[in-house]
């Protein structure tokens, strides 16, 4: 009877803890220590830690706002930064230069004269020169003939031409066409001694690399004269 007895009390009590171990499972089955598979709100798996960028919050502190991008382009001023509308200055140009081939036309401005002539192979204002002259009409011809050097233009020298023709027994008609000639007397550009004339109306350009050889230097004075005169046309 004792025997029985024990082994009913020890039924009892393994039923008990059965009971109580199969009401707790349940209850945890239902609580917070259940760990699911499903996402999160923020689509990311549940369980594992958000990717950078992926927009998911840490700790509760919102992900700055990133600000707007500076590319290349934006950071080199003036084509980022002008107003909308306003066109680009156009492009500045430049004449014919020394060296193209291309004669641009007769000096037309005022000369600022220079008198610096050095007979070390390079033509300088206030030296005879010669070198090929275009002509007036037909800028495409011309021929060699002696000029004098008398200032620059550039990298342009300007000279007057020189001739052996007396222009005095004409002058009236060289008036008319507007054509000015000065007497300016014999000198060394000249092989054979002759009275040469200096035309004061046109100033011609001369490309330095031309000019074929210099000839003579222009004494000071008759510069001055020449220059003086050209003023007055």
């Amino acid at each position: 009877m004792a025997q029985n007895k024990w082994i009913s009390l020890l039924t009892d009590a393994a039923r008990a803890i059965l009971g109580a171990l199969g009401g707790s499972s349940r209850s945890g089955g239902s609580g917070t220590g259940r760990t699911t598979s499903g996402p999160t709100t923020s689509g990311t798996p549940r369980g594992v830690a958000p990717r950078p960028g992926s927009g998911a919050p840490s700790s509760g502190t919102a992900r700055p706002t990133p600000g707007p991008r500076t590319t290349a382009g934006a950071s080199r001023g003036a084509a980022s930064t002008r107003p909308a509308g306003r066109k680009p200055a156009p492009a500045q140009t430049r004449g014919p230069q020394p060296g193209a081939g291309t004669y641009p036309g007769d000096y037309t401005g005022r000369v600022r004269a220079e008198y610096a002539p050095q007979l070390d192979g390079d033509p300088d204002p206030g030296e005879i020169v010669w070198t090929w002259v275009p002509y007036e009409e037909d800028f495409t011809q011309g021929k060699d003939r002696p000029v004098l050097l008398v200032g620059r233009d550039g990298g342009w020298l300007l000279a007057i031409m020189l001739t052996s023709k007396d222009h005095s027994r004409d002058a009236a008609d060289e008036a008319r066409w507007g054509r000015r000639w000065l007497d300016i007397g014999s000198g060394p550009w000249d092989a054979q001694g002759r009275d040469s004339e200096v035309r004061l109306d046109r100033v011609i350009r001369v490309d330095p690399g031309a000019v074929r050889r210099e000839g003579a230097v222009m004494g000071r004075s008759t510069f001055d004269t020449i220059i003086r005169e050209m003023g007055k046309v």
